[in-house]
């Protein structure tokens, strides 16, 4: 294997493949990067047995062939070169690297014993890049942390027609977003799966620049069971894709906890609350509450008390309905405030005690939901 290509098609394709590559991997083929070459193209990959990154890009090729080397070491590597083409040959049992003045000799692993990376599923339809990743970014914020509860660490992601909708809760919030995308057969797009939340957030993330992303689904779409989901885009030239398998849980009925009727609602500036949370939650640990009393135009912030340090402030609000004392944990409601795209969110409570849900401002479009349990106050 011969090719010579540019120091930062290479590095960003590297990097962008290693991705995938497993912190403690269970096989140590599992740590390294796939490269090949046929014709004109190099192909990088990436697998941990249940996430693959894979990324195509153009190189002046000088004989066809595989390797398979330390994806971690092979990152730093081209990351650190200097700008000027990189020269990648391979012989024997050694990778050689070499860049301007630079050159770097690595040993290769065996590519009979790397396992062979799933085939991309059947195309589902598509989306704007940049949409989806956000949307992602939106609702992952809330999906659970703890992999003895799996069914809380995905994102579940239903098809309905032209509608995707993602939704993520940890128990102590929900978030919900819906978005239109362009699906392969409308009369068929119907489906139900729970997509692992950070590898989706991760392949969202890294394929945002592209302008059509591609979502392919395997093993029948419908329901909780195996299965794979696929994602590809197409960004400067470069053709880059991702799969993880589908999580083999059952996602909470969460439409259910969505309230449909309001006691009181509150309009307010996001920045200024933003700010405001930050400041307060100052004086306490670190998921201590912070509690918020409105009334007519005001919101008074609270949090402390006499054994430990105390803070207050007060920001104009638009309220309705009867004044309501809650409190929320400062980080959950942070979060649901940085989701918000608008200057502008609404909170609506039915009960101090029961969840509150954060909206973008009353006819901004997007689609999204955060729904927030409150902490319970002494007394």
């Amino acid at each position: 294997m011969k090719f010579r290509v540019e120091r930062d098609a290479l590095a960003d394709a590297v990097s962008w493949a290693a991705r995938s590559l497993a912190t403690r991997p269970t096989l140590p083929v599992l740590a390294g990067l796939l490269l090949r070459v046929r014709g004109e193209q190099l192909s990088v990959s990436g697998f941990d047995l249940e996430a693959s990154t894979e990324v195509d890009l153009e190189v002046a090729a000088g004989a066809d062939g595989q390797a398979l080397v330390s994806g971690r070491l092979l990152a730093d590597i081209t990351r650190a070169l200097p700008p000027h083409p990189v020269d990648v040959t391979v012989e024997g049992s050694r990778l050689t690297i070499s860049c301007g003045s630079a050159k770097f000799s690595l040993p290769t692993m065996p590519v009979d014993d790397y396992p062979k990376l799933p085939a991309m599923p059947t195309t589902a339809g598509t989306v704007n890049g940049a949409e989806f990743a956000a949307a992602v970014a939106q609702v992952a914020v809330a999906a659970g942390r703890d992999d003895t509860l799996p069914m809380l660490t995905g994102v579940r992601l239903e098809i309905d027609g032209d509608r995707l909708t993602l939704a993520a809760t940890d128990r102590y919030r929900l978030a919900v977003r819906e978005l239109t995308w362009t699906p392969s057969n409308p009369a068929a797009a119907d489906a139900q799966v729970l997509v692992p939340a950070r590898t989706l957030a991760d392949a969202a993330r890294s394929l945002a620049h592209s302008e059509t992303l591609t979502i392919a689904l395997s093993g029948g779409g419908s329901g909780t069971g195996e299965g794979i989901i696929g994602f590809a885009g197409i960004s400067s030239g470069r053709a880059s894709r991702a799969t993880t398998r589908l999580l083999d849980a059952t996602f909470p009925p969460y439409r259910s906890l969505l309230p449909s009727e309001w006691a009181s609602a509150a309009e307010i500036g996001v920045p200024s609350l933003v700010e405001a949370v930050k400041r307060v939650a100052l004086v306490t640990d670190r998921n201590a509450p912070v509690r918020l009393d409105f009334a007519e135009s005001i919101v008074s912030l609270t949090a402390g008390g006499d054994d430990e340090g105390r803070a207050e402030e007060q920001l104009e609000v638009a309220f309705e309905g009867e004044p309501i004392t809650t409190a929320f944990n400062p980080q959950f409601l942070l979060d649901g405030l940085s989701a918000v795209t608008t200057g502008t969110a609404r909170l609506q409570f039915t009960s101090s005690t029961k969840p509150v849900v954060l909206r973008p401002e009353a006819g901004d479009g997007a689609e999204y939901t955060y729904l927030i349990m409150p902490v319970r106050l002494p007394g």
